[in-house]
């Protein structure tokens, strides 16, 4: 439980990414986004962020 509040705290704060708190916290994507959305945390998501995914999609 510990993990997990810090995993939201330095994401919510933007010195860990999406991927890397996850991580921290041992939870799923899905579970992480659920966190996230419990403690009303926005996710981050820039202009790179959407270039780097369509870039993928096109792939």
């Amino acid at each position: 439980m510990v993990r997990q509040e810090l995993a939201v705290s330095l994401y919510r704060e933007e010195y860990l990414s999406f991927g890397k708190a996850r991580e921290l916290a041992g939870l799923s994507k899905a579970e992480f986004h659920r966190l996230l959305g419990e403690r009303g945390v926005e996710r981050h998501y820039t202009e790179e962020d959407l270039a780097l995914d369509v870039e993928y999609a096109r792939e």
